[in-house]
């Protein structure tokens, strides 16, 4: 059976924040955010391999200030976390697996985090970062050029130095938070021709109690576009370990 993505829209907060749905509604929640820029497209090849491979419903959030979803600051880490898991409460979500690439690693880490230190991780069942984790003191990115006509991009452009001004000098209690997160992690590497420093990964990693690093060499930093079928094949075992005997 093959599911085709629905574009939906929800309200978090006061703000319209768009996804896409694809899969049974009885499925497994498993939900994705895109990182620097995308929007929630760019899981549809991810969505497909999942659905096929079991019964998952995929949501792909359109996280604020992107293509379809509201631009309106701020444009902080903390806040797109609090968007996240306003989301999942919107949906109604009872259990469910967070999955982010890039810049939504960090924030499905950080709302991690925020589920540990608030009350247990409750309904949260497992958390795949791709090439991503939170932002570590003296870790240098490449910020993004300003566009000639910043109206041009998919995107508030305003977003942009606000959130690589919190990569460059992030709070230290992010990094140290990682130690919170029990739920299984599983971290794709994309390998050296990644910008991410990939030892940076290797040490968040070793922070989580219970995280597996896997490096798929070559891949990059965008391994779920460069390697789908590694990728999915990583993903989709790991989602096996965590789903529920019972659902």
């Amino acid at each position: 059976m093959t599911f085709e993505p629905v574009d939906r829209s929800v309200q978090v907060g006061g703000l319209a924040l768009h996804y896409r749905e694809t899969g049974p509604a009885a499925g497994l929640p498993v939900v994705a955010l895109h990182g620097h820029p995308g929007s929630a497209a760019t899981w549809d090849g991810v969505a497909a391999g999942v659905c096929a491979a079991g019964d998952y419903r995929v949501l792909a959030l359109t996280q604020r200030g992107y293509g379809r979803s509201g631009r309106v600051g701020p444009y902080t880490l903390p806040t797109y976390a609090e968007d996240l898991l306003g989301f999942v409460a919107a949906l109604g979500l009872e259990r469910f697996v967070l999955l982010g690439h890039s810049m939504g690693g960090t924030v499905a880490a950080l709302a991690a985090e925020r589920l540990a230190a608030e009350r247990g991780p409750a309904g949260l069942l497992g958390l795949v970062l791709e090439d991503s984790v939170i932002p570590r003191e003296g870790v240098h990115l490449p910020v993004p050029e300003r566009p000639q006509q910043p109206e041009s991009v998919p995107y508030d452009w305003e977003l942009v130095p606000q959130i690589y001004a919190q990569l460059e000098a992030p709070d230290p209690a992010w990094w140290s938070g990682l130690a919170r997160i029990e739920v299984p992690t599983l971290v794709i590497a994309g390998g050296p021709t990644s910008h991410v420093p990939q030892d940076v990964l290797a040490d968040a990693a070793a922070l989580m109690p219970r995280a597996r690093l896997v490096t798929l060499e070559g891949a990059g930093h965008s391994v779920h576009r460069d390697a789908l079928g590694p990728f999915l094949s990583e993903l989709t075992g790991f989602l096996r370990t965590v789903r529920p005997a019972s659902g």
